[in-house]
């Protein structure tokens, strides 16, 4: 007859390596998840170009805002005439002060580097510079935004992807 203490240690011998084949299992469906978030974030970053290019109106988003919650690209959107066109922020001859902050630190930082004489930067430049992280979707978010400051004046993209700030745009405090 078996003792207790060397039953003991079979279903703890048992039990541990159970333990182990479900911790390699764990570790490896976390690799296969975090490949699937990064393709799905390549997808949804896919589909908004997508959108971008076949809208009704040319391919200009400028006047539409783009959720960058990921959780909510599954959810339907909403049709582009429900969004309010040019809203006052845009209006000509309107200080920054009248933008949100994300889109007065890109114009403050832009500013900076005309002010030292240095070149226009890419998107994936501000966010490093911002100490965001330089992932597809961060990178893309900061995009849209620097689109939308072009389309209303804001800024320049004199090289495809790399954005300065334009002539004549007007700095805090000061009309254009």
């Amino acid at each position: 007859m078996p003792s207790v203490v060397g039953m003991l240690e079979q279903r703890e011998l048992g039990a541990r390596r159970r333990v182990d084949e479900l911790r390699e299992e764990a570790d490896r469906i976390q690799a296969e998840l975090a490949v699937a978030e990064l393709e799905w974030q390549e997808w949804v970053i896919a589909r908004r170009r997508v959108d971008t290019v076949l809208a009704p109106d040319g391919g200009s988003t400028a006047d539409t805002e783009v959720t960058e919650d990921p959780q909510d690209s599954d959810a339907p959107s909403a049709p582009r005439s429900a969004v309010k066109p040019k809203s006052q922020v845009w209006r000509e001859g309107r200080d920054w002060s009248v933008l949100s902050v994300d889109y007065q630190r890109i114009l403050q930082t832009l500013a900076d580097r005309l002010r030292l004489h240095q070149g226009p930067l890419t998107c994936r430049e501000m966010a490093a510079g911002f100490g965001m992280d330089v992932v597809p979707a961060r990178v893309e978010a900061l995009r849209s935004k620097a689109k939308r400051l072009v389309a209303r004046g804001w800024l320049a993209e004199p090289a495809p992807g790399r954005f300065t700030l334009a002539q004549g745009a007007a700095g805090p405090g000061c009309a254009s």
